[in-house]
């Protein structure tokens, strides 16, 4: 067993598309949120807190922009009232080996934004497009 923590730049997702490669995976957050009841009668003047619902941050996925390459328009424009794809998403962080040593798994899926890059005329970096997806759970796996 290693003494050291993992790094967090070696993972890949399945998102239900070609395989792709991200730069960036960010908003792999869940949130209990809490309900405070009172009952009247109680003779302590504090409120209970008691585990309720669960809520889910959005995901943001970031990655170059390739030439005639349009899966993350084509995921978005087929968004349409009350017609939705969606897709479940699984986020893997790797070893050295290629395995996986975390695995995120991401539940019903669908894109709410598409943002193109930047254009800067004096700029020096690599076309950066994102996009961001709502779910209805994530999990989180230790294989």
């Amino acid at each position: 067993m290693s003494n050291y923590p993992l790094p967090k730049f070696h993972f890949e997702v399945d998102w239900g598309g070609t395989r792709i490669g991200f730069t960036e995976v960010s908003g792999l957050t869940v949130e209990t949120e809490v309900i405070e009841y009172r009952e009247g009668s109680n003779p302590e003047y504090s409120k209970v807190k008691m585990p309720g619902m669960q809520k889910f941050g959005n995901i943001t996925l970031k990655r170059g922009t390739f030439n005639a390459d349009n899966q993350y328009y084509e995921w978005w424009n087929s968004v349409q009232m009350n017609t939705i794809e969606r897709r479940d998403i699984i986020i893997k962080l790797l070893n050295e080996e290629h395995e996986p040593v975390m695995v995120w798994k991401v539940k019903n899926a669908w894109p709410t934004k598409v943002q193109s890059t930047d254009l800067k005329a004096d700029g020096n970096e690599v076309a950066i497009e994102t996009l961001e997806v709502v779910h209805e759970g994530l999990t989180i796996d230790l294989p």
